[in-house]
């Protein structure tokens, strides 16, 4: 299955990173398919080739969520951006059990509480 994702390609404490297009298994740093642009986060610098993206797109590669939303923010693909948590410091996952409505409810007010301020 093709992919395209971010390659980085900065020095040290300079992040720049490769928009590319891939297979999905493949290491990160293995060889692309194609080069379909650049993206530097420091200087928001952002150079797309949006015809060979949207020829990709037809041949079936499925963008990763953060180039799923590099691609909707400069207008590429109409849709809407997916939610991307953070790598660091990001909420813990609800436990396997735990359905997603379950882990948002909030607790059940205990009812011992309730009677004695109603009375």
């Amino acid at each position: 299955m093709l992919v395209i994702r971010f390659q980085r390609v900065g020095r040290k404490n300079d992040p720049a990173f490769r928009i590319v297009v891939t297979e999905k298994r493949s290491k990160p740093k293995s060889g692309e398919l194609e080069i379909l642009g650049s993206f530097h986060p420091k200087t928001k610098a952002t150079i797309l080739k949006a015809e060979r993206i949207s020829h990709w797109l037809s041949r079936g590669a499925k963008p990763s969520p953060r180039a799923h939303n590099l691609l909707v923010s400069r207008g590429i693909i109409r849709a809407k951006k997916i939610h991307v948590s953070k790598r660091f410091g990001a909420a813990p996952a609800a436990a396997p059990g735990e359905s997603e409505a379950s882990a948002a409810a909030p607790p059940p007010a205990e009812s011992g509480a309730s009677e004695s301020a109603a009375a």
